[in-house]
């Protein structure tokens, strides 16, 4: 059984969630144009993981108490945001899988399948999944990048979400993803399923 390390959302993540007020923007300036993430209403997520991850590999607590927008973690939060979309290339690949099919695009010859575009499934599965699955397997939690919106519209980048996974379970037919959500605070029972025996299929993950 893979090993999930020392993480777990209950002592690691922080006793706040990822809920905050409307405050001044951030905007980036990306490949796309600018854009506005830093609005702390549409939320911090990819910041509280990435610092979650920062504490941790610390050997520290996150401190408990939110923050105010003149506290230093807040600041620490929204460049930690920044810094989890990998400007260029990490906003790039967000805007070219939500512009992508859930499900493979192909047509038959002859009988036979062939493949035009692999979807969200089989990228997901055939080469994420195994990324991802290597550092849970040293016991390294890894921060996700989920696609929650499909859209051509570079506005619409804000809409996905970041989880930290930090640990699985296997078998043939389900694979379970333990992960700590900012959303959800400090909750153990956050998991994302799927299956792998179709990575040509729509995916049908969720989470609990």
């Amino acid at each position: 059984m893979p090993n999930p390390g020392d993480f777990l959302p209950s002592g690691n993540g922080f006793a706040f969630t990822n809920a905050w007020p409307s405050e001044p923007a951030v905007t980036l300036k990306t490949p796309f144009g600018p854009i506005n993430i830093g609005n702390a209403a549409a939320g911090l997520c990819g910041g509280m993981v990435f610092a979650a991850l920062d504490y941790w590999h610390a050997g520290t607590v996150p401190p408990a108490a939110r923050p105010g927008p003149n506290d230093p973690l807040y600041h620490f939060l929204v460049r930690r945001l920044i810094e989890s979309w990998h400007i260029p290339a990490g906003v790039a690949q967000y805007y070219q899988w939500m512009s992508l099919p859930g499900a493979d695009t192909s047509f038959d010859v002859a009988g036979h399948q062939v493949v035009i575009n692999r979807g969200l499934a089989w990228r997901t599965i055939q080469t994420q999944w195994q990324q991802i699955a290597a550092d849970l397997d040293r016991g390294t939690p890894a921060a996700l990048g989920l696609v929650t919106v499909a859209s051509a519209s570079p506005a619409d980048l804000g809409l996905n979400h970041q989880v930290l996974a930090y640990g699985y379970d296997s078998s043939p037919t389900q694979v379970t993803v333990r992960a700590y959500d900012p959303n959800s605070g400090r909750n153990d029972g956050i998991h994302i399923r799927f299956d792998p025996r179709t990575p040509e299929s729509p995916p049908r993950s969720r989470t609990t």
